[in-house]
């Protein structure tokens, strides 16, 4: 196989496919915090909460930080030191990027065989700042880079650029889908369908599904209706609806009936009650609290439990001093009992109108 991008099979015809966030990682992608305008007040503390994520996800699997220059690699390194992450785990990557948010410019990697005959693929969608802001440029690149390092070290054997039927670069964030074990994508109609910043809006459902079975290599996908409040990317599902193994899905609750999630979130759970993943069996539909609501200078945030990372050996959830708190730590313990669950104060990251999943994206073995 060419190490070049592929245009004459799609990743599923080769066997590939994306393997669910809780398979064992690599590595895990950040990027180094320096929006200004993404967290008013707040960039100093949030580049701590990075420190922080990078602390506990070096216990299990290597972090491969972005900085933008020699003066933020220093800054990185002295404050990571500080704050007692495994070094010898902690791969920096000179890349300029726009924002932090990792897990929407970074490549999706689909992988095939076993053992020696693993392979790995980095499938690489375009990023155009969640069809909103102007200033994508830098994270896209960032994104080109980092699949082009994949291979360059051995980590991926090819680089795969999706297109559409026009010949352009497809848009898709990984905020966008969540997938499982059995080959089954969550993912919502007002992100990809039906809003006006919707990424596959000109071209239609039977496209869309085609390019994410093609690319993925996954066989079924469910369709939810749209994201929460405060959410700015016009509807991620990583914000309430989350897989878990054996055939689980985490679905954020609103109990609150004057909150704009309610509606939304009891209509999520209805569907997916109904709904049976690509082996054929009907979901085990967990609720999962929402904290109250969040406001930073009279903004609704998109505060949600939801966006948690698995890392190799741990769960990160986002905390928010929230008397919910505690029970959705022991909600997502008891989905992920293979490895420890640690929260992670968010109530910072969240004036940048994501959290923990947000900023971070798996490379998996």
């Amino acid at each position: 196989m060419s190490r070049s991008s592929n245009r004459t099979s799609a990743p599923a015809e080769l066997g590939y496919r994306m393997p669910p966030e809780w398979a064992p990682h690599r590595a895990t992608w950040l990027a180094f915090p320096h929006h200004r305008t993404d967290f008013p007040g707040k960039l100093s503390a949030v580049a701590w909460t990075f420190a922080e994520m990078a602390r506990v996800l070096t216990e299990g699997e290597a972090v491969a930080l972005l900085v933008k220059d020699r003066a933020e690699e220093e800054r990185a390194l002295r404050m990571f030191e500080d704050n007692h992450v495994n070094m010898a785990r902690l791969e920096l990557v000179r890349a300029d990027t726009n924002r932090s948010w990792t897990r929407d410019s970074m490549p999706l990697w689909v992988t095939r065989g076993r053992g020696k005959n693993r392979d790995k693929m980095a499938v690489n969608f375009r990023f155009d700042g969640w069809s909103r802001y102007r200033d994508h440029q830098k994270d896209d690149a960032a994104g080109k880079a980092v699949a082009s390092r994949s291979v360059k070290l051995g980590h991926a054997s090819a680089v795969r650029a999706p297109l559409l039927p026009d010949g352009t670069r497809a848009v898709l964030e990984g905020g966008s889908i969540d997938v499982d074990e059995f080959g089954t994508l969550l993912t919502t109609r007002e992100c990809l369908l039906t809003s006006k910043r919707a990424r596959f809006g000109r071209y239609g459902k039977e496209v869309c599904e085609s390019i994410l079975k093609d690319e993925l290599g996954v066989k079924k996908i469910l369709w939810l209706g749209t994201g929460i409040a405060g959410d700015d990317t016009s509807g991620h599902v990583d914000d309430f609806a989350r897989f878990a193994p054996g055939g689980k899905v985490l679905i954020s609750k609103e109990t609150r009936k004057s909150d704009p999630n309610y509606e939304p979130l009891v209509a999520a759970h209805k569907e997916l009650l109904k709904a049976t993943n690509a082996a054929g069996k009907k979901l085990e539909v967990i609720p999962l609290p929402m904290p109250q609501a969040v406001v930073y200078r009279g903004d609704r945030l998109p505060a949600s439990y939801a966006n948690f990372y698995v890392g190799n050996s741990a769960v990160l959830v986002p905390v928010f001093n929230d008397p919910n708190d505690r029970e959705a730590l022991g909600v997502i313990a008891e989905a992920f009992p293979d490895r420890p669950t640690v929260g992670i104060y968010a109530r910072d990251l969240v004036v940048g109108l994501g959290t923990l999943h947000c900023s971070s994206m798996q490379e998996p073995l």
